[in-house]
C-alpha cells in the first residue's frame, strides 16, 4: 500500500513539472548597449593634386618716365652756351593707368592636417604649391613737357614728347599656407572657410617709347631754322619673389574611405612690383640756323612702371587621407 502511496505522489509531482513549463515566459528582451558613434573619419593627414583657373581682379599699371638731354651747345655770335634740358618722356608721361588683365591655368599640390572635434567641426591647416600660366599685357600711353627750361642769349629752348609702354606681366608661380575651420553638414560633407598666407614669383617685361620734339623759342616764335627731335627706346625686365594674404572657402566630399573631392575659391593679393626703365635716344643731326648751329647730344629716359598683381583663383582637387591618428569604430561584444 506505501508503494502505491508513493508512485501516485511521485507522478503527480511530475505533471506539475510539465505544466509549469508549458506556461508562458515573463522574461523581457536583453539589454543591449547603445550604438557606437561614428569614427572620427577626417583627423589626421592628407596630401592630393589640384587644378584650376586663375582670374585677375584688379592688375593695374602704372607708368612714369622723364627724359633727359644731357647737352645742347649753341654758338651764337662765336660764343659757345651749354643749354641742359629735362624733358617729359617715356612710357606714360602722364602717369595714366591700364589693366593688364592677369588669368591663365594653375596645378599643383597640397598637404594639409585635419583635427575633427567631436561630430560636427573640422579644424585644420593646409599648403599648396603649383604652376602658373597667369599672364596679361597692357599698353600706356601719355604726353610730357619741359619740366626745367634753359634761357639762352636769344630765346628759351623748349621740348615737348609723347609716347608710350607696352607691359607684359603675370605670376610663374604660386602657393599659400592657410588655416581651414569647417562644419559637417553629414558625416562626410564638409563645408569650410580658409585664409591665410600668399607668396608667389612674379614677372613683368616694359618696353618704352617715345619721341620728343625740342627747338629754340622767342616768346612763342621758333627762333631756329627748325625743330629737332629725340626718338625713345628701352624698358627694363623685373622677376621678384612677392608675399601677401588670401581668403576663401570650399566643400570637401568624402567620398569613399581615406578618398575625398573638393572645390574650392581663394582671393589673393600679393601687392605691387616696380620695374626701372631706361630708353636711349640717338643725336640728332646737328645742323646750321641763320644765326646759330645747333649740337645735340643723345639722351635717355629712366623712370619705372608699377605692375599690381591680385586675383581669384577657383579649383577642384582630389585628397588621399591617411588617418594615423583617427579611432578605429567600436565593435559591441556580448
Amino acid at each position: 500500500m506505501k508503494k502505491i502511496a508513493l508512485s501516485v505522489a511521485a507522478l503527480a509531482l511530475s505533471a506539475a513539472g510539465a505544466f509549469a513549463a508549458d506556461l508562458p515566459s515573463r522574461k523581457g528582451p536583453p539589454v543591449l548597449p547603445p550604438p557606437p558613434p561614428p569614427p572620427l573619419m577626417w583627423t589626421g593627414f592628407y596630401a592630393g593634386l589640384n587644378a584650376g583657373y586663375g582670374f585677375g581682379t584688379n592688375s593695374n599699371t602704372q607708368s612714369v618716365a622723364i627724359g633727359f638731354e644731357p647737352y645742347a651747345n649753341y654758338i651764337v655770335s662765336s660764343e659757345l652756351y651749354t643749354a641742359v634740358s629735362t624733358l617729359g618722356a617715356g612710357g606714360a608721361l602722364s602717369g595714366v593707368g591700364a589693366n593688364s588683365n592677369q588669368n591663365g591655368f594653375i596645378g599643383g599640390g597640397q598637404v594639409g592636417y585635419n583635427y575633427q572635434w567631436g561630430q560636427s567641426f573640422v579644424i585644420g591647416i593646409e599648403a599648396d604649391i603649383q604652376g602658373a600660366g597667369i599672364r596679361g599685357t597692357s599698353r600706356t600711353v601719355g604726353v610730357g613737357a619741359d619740366s626745367v627750361t634753359d634761357f639762352l642769349p636769344d630765346g628759351t629752348m623748349r621740348s615737348t614728347a609723347g609716347g608710350g609702354t607696352n607691359i607684359n606681366a603675370g605670376v610663374d608661380w604660386l602657393g599659400t599656407v592657410r588655416g581651414r575651420l569647417g562644419y559637417l553638414f553629414t558625416p562626410t560633407m564638409l563645408v569650410y572657410a580658409t585664409g591665410g598666407l600668399t607668396y608667389g614669383g612674379v614677372y613683368a617685361n616694359v618696353n618704352n617709347y617715345a619721341v620728343a620734339t625740342s627747338g629754340q623759342f622767342y616768346g612763342d616764335t621758333l627762333t631756329t631754322s627748325g625743330a629737332w627731335t629725340h626718338t625713345f627706346v628701352g624698358g627694363g625686365d623685373k622677376s621678384q619673389t612677392l608675399v601677401g594674404w588670401n581668403v576663401g572657402g570650399g566643400l570637401e566630399w568624402m567620398f569613399m574611405p581615406n578618398w575625398s573631392l573638393k572645390a574650392e575659391a581663394i582671393y589673393w593679393k600679393m601687392g605691387n612690383m616696380n620695374v626701372p626703365t631706361v630708353a636711349f635716344a640717338a643725336a640728332p643731326k646737328s645742323y646750321e640756323a641763320a644765326f646759330s648751329w645747333v649740337d645735340m647730344s643723345p639722351a635717355a629716359a629712366v623712370g619705372a612702371t608699377r605692375v599690381n598683381y591680385q586675383g581669384v583663383i577657383a579649383r577642384a582637387g582630389v585628397n588621399y587621407h591617411f588617418n594615423w591618428f583617427a579611432p578605429a569604430p567600436v565593435v559591441a561584444s556580448y
